[in-house]
């Protein structure tokens, strides 16, 4: 038992301590009674005020409240308070929320009256806090209009103005956050910054493919797959490089079309470059009959392409047998030339041309996919005798690319939209 009530009294500090803020607000001890219970709600909520039209009567513990009031939070504030007092058994709530339009526009004028001369008072602060926002911008614009440093950090001019552009938002930033602060609003930023995430994400999903054309572009202008009056494939369109924008690539096509080319489609498809090595290749296939030396018949063809003018000495032209068909045997020839000099089209028909020469004067049949008909009940006259070709060399200089890389130069002055390639650039 001793052992029990000294644990009671070494308990009871730590239980006085522990015990709820919501304690019962306590009445006179010395009048417990209803009267009492009516007196302190009373003087409690005329001292909070805007409770004028509210009535408070108790009987046997029992509160009940009737009159106006302003708002349904008031009504639930009252029910709180009258349940705290000591005494106070249960508490019935009959106030209703006033119509009276005089006692509900009074608060919110006062409201707004407070608010008004709190925006007086603190003008001079907001005066000071827009001034700094201000001073910060303009070092911030100031900065990003500073066209060497960024021209010297990009690798083009479309990336200075992407600095430039995050510059000025970071100053921008900056300057609210610091005149916010001024302020003792920095919530409020936290606030504006949130709402501008979720519309970014939203629009990012809107605008997903021009977003991805726009960080294509700036990987394409640092990477620099191509130049200007670059002859490439991309995803199967062969044309001219005019030009490289911000949201498409647009070629030349043989035929003198435009092609543009999303740059999305661009980064992830394959380039083919056919302008980023001088020499190229042609090549093209001939026919020689079943019966001839296929041997010295390719020892000539091969003479006669690597002899041509225009044709490197390395890497060396070459001949091999491809197939054997019913009307004779393919070969595939081989020749390089330096496509600066030289135009393939011309080179590969100039080829052609000797080539066709060279097996004729040798005696060599070149076969035709032909079935012959013999006509027998009239006498027809052979053909006439063709004439010879002449043995010269056409010109194969690139006269068509000439013209071809004018149409392009004229383009590319034409249009107003800024380019991303630069002709002497590094490719990749």
């Amino acid at each position: 038992m001793r052992a029990f009530i000294l644990i009671i009294v070494l308990l009871w500090p730590v239980a006085a301590v522990a015990q709820d803020n919501t304690a019962p607000i306590a009445t006179d001890t010395s009048a417990r009674d209803d009267t009492a219970i009516r007196s302190r709600i009373g003087d409690i909520i005329a001292v909070l005020g805007g409770y004028e039209s509210v009535d408070v009567a108790v009987q046997e513990g029992v509160v009940t409240l009737t009159g106006e009031v302003l708002t349904p939070q008031d009504q639930t504030a009252l029910t709180e308070l009258a349940q705290r007092i000591e005494g106070v058994i249960a508490v019935r709530n009959n106030t209703f929320e006033t119509t009276d339009l005089d006692a509900r526009l009074t608060p919110a004028l006062e409201r707004f009256r407070t608010r008004a001369l709190q925006l007086v008072s603190s003008l001079p602060l907001l005066g000071i806090a827009l001034v700094v926002f201000v001073v910060i911008l303009w070092v911030g614009l100031a900065l990003a209009r500073w066209q060497r440093p960024w021209k010297r950090l990009a690798p083009n001019a479309f990336i200075a103005q992407i600095m430039q552009q995050i510059i000025r938002l970071a100053f921008v930033v900056l300057g609210l956050v610091v005149a916010l602060d001024i302020l003792g609003a920095t919530a409020l930023l936290g606030t504006i910054l949130g709402a501008a995430g979720i519309i970014g994400l939203a629009l990012g999903f809107a605008v997903k493919d021009t977003v991805e054309n726009f960080i294509a572009s700036i990987m394409l202008s640092i990477r620099q797959p191509f130049a200007p009056n670059d002859v490439v494939e991309i995803n199967g369109d062969i044309g001219t490089v005019i030009r490289l924008t911000s949201r498409a690539t647009i070629l030349l096509s043989p035929d003198g079309n435009h092609i543009r080319i999303p740059n999305a489609t661009v980064f992830s498809s394959r380039v083919v470059n056919y302008t980023q090595n001088a020499e190229r290749r042609f090549l093209f296939p001939i026919s020689v009959s079943r019966d001839c030396d296929l041997a010295a018949a390719r020892n000539l063809i091969e003479r006669t392409v690597q002899d041509l003018p225009f044709v490197l000495d390395q890497p060396r032209a070459a001949v091999w047998i491809e197939t054997l068909e019913a009307g004779g045997v393919v070969m595939q020839v081989a020749g390089w030339i330096d496509q600066r000099q030289s135009s393939l089209p011309l080179a590969q028909g100039e080829a052609i041309r000797h080539v066709k020469r060279a097996l004729e004067e040798d005696g060599f049949e070149i076969p035709d996919n032909v079935q012959p008909i013999a006509l027998t009940r009239a006498t027809i006259d052979p053909p006439a005798p063709t004439s010879k070709e002449s043995a010269g060399i056409a010109e194969v200089s690139p006269g068509q690319e000439e013209a071809v890389s004018d149409m392009i130069k004229a383009e590319r002055n034409r249009e107003d939209t800024p380019d991303l390639l630069r002709a002497d650039g590094q490719k990749e």
